[in-house]
């Protein structure tokens, strides 16, 4: 991971000698040794009832826990002040990864959700949020969310300050943009990445689907009458059910090859945004699929962790 920082040292060579700190620090700190981070317990205006204290970071913190290095500073950079804030909140953002919306997004998420520990907190430069923001925000638009208050770019230090910058700045988009398909559309069929979806989403159905129209750029999709079976029904009521219509924002023009044909049974997740039911992700719900078995086995044995509002 680079930073950047204005002086006389290069980036490189800054690089290098947080980089050795880090490690020189890690080695010598228990699993909850605390830092003595200049700011003691009072950050951005708000008093913490703990020290600031390095953890690893656990396997089940999805969102962070390959980020190249294992342990984080807490409080964070979000003001969350225990592991299990952390996870409930990082949780819903971990679909957005799957987006391959850009190349850094994961690194500019761990910045905040768990920062490195380094003898000061170390934030995202403005310019990675900004690249992130711009390649990011139209797929959260797609689901009805827009780019969070707390993720305003404005909010991080230009780039001659000490902060994280792009790590592809040659390449701000993934090799395959995958916001050219439909966000809802461009999921594999594989039982982690639905669960993912699953446990982020305020319902999940197993349904036909009737018709497909466009409306005022969206893309209309029209429950047919036929028995749906509820997999999740969270925030549905029974009259929900009765005339079932779900859309795809902003996705009147963008593919979408499971409604190429109509003829199968689809597995349908989304949310309800502003008394519209807006779709998340959708699968044909393929019989001999060994992931979807096992996907909905799981659905019906494991609790999911309690998350906010996805993307926010």
């Amino acid at each position: 991971m680079e930073f950047h920082r204005s002086g006389s040292l290069p980036t490189k060579v800054m690089a290098v000698a947080l980089g050795l700190f880090f490690l020189t620090s890690a080695a010598s700190a228990e699993e909850h040794d605390y830092y003595s981070w200049q700011s003691d317990n009072f950050q951005n205006g708000r008093f913490y009832t703990k020290q600031p204290q390095c953890v690893d970071i656990p396997a089940d913190l999805r969102l962070c826990h390959n980020v190249g290095y294992k342990k984080m500073r807490l409080p964070n950079l979000l003001d969350h002040e225990s592991m299990p804030e952390v996870k409930q909140q990082a949780g819903s953002w971990v679909p957005l990864l799957s987006k391959r919306c850009h190349a850094d997004t994961q690194v500019f998420l761990c910045s905040l959700f768990a920062p490195v520990c380094l003898d000061r907190p170390i934030h995202p430069c403005r310019s990675l949020c900004e690249a992130v923001r711009d390649s990011c925000a139209p797929v959260m638009e797609t689901y009805g969310f827009p780019w969070p208050e707390m993720l305003q770019c404005h909010k991080f230090p230009i780039d001659n300050d000490l902060c994280i910058p792009m790590q592809f700045s040659g390449n701000q988009a993934t090799q395959t943009p995958a916001f050219k398909v439909c966000p809802p559309c461009d999921n594999e069929l594989k039982a982690d990445t639905i669960m993912e979806h699953f446990c982020a989403s305020d319902f999940a159905l197993k349904m036909k689907i009737k018709e497909v129209k466009k409306e005022k750029g969206d893309r209309k999709l029209i429950a047919a009458q036929k028995k749906k079976k509820v997999l999740k029904m969270g925030v549905l009521r029974k009259k929900d059910l009765k005339k079932l219509v779900l859309y795809i924002k902003n996705g009147a023009n963008c593919p979408c090859h499971q409604l190429d044909s109509l003829n199968s049974n689809f597995l349908i997740m989304g949310h309800k945004v502003d008394q519209q039911l807006l779709l998340m992700s959708i699968h044909k719900w393929e019989k001999k699929s060994k992931e979807l078995k096992f996907a909905v086995k799981y659905m019906k044995s494991q609790q999911c962790p309690t998350y906010h509002t996805v993307f926010q």
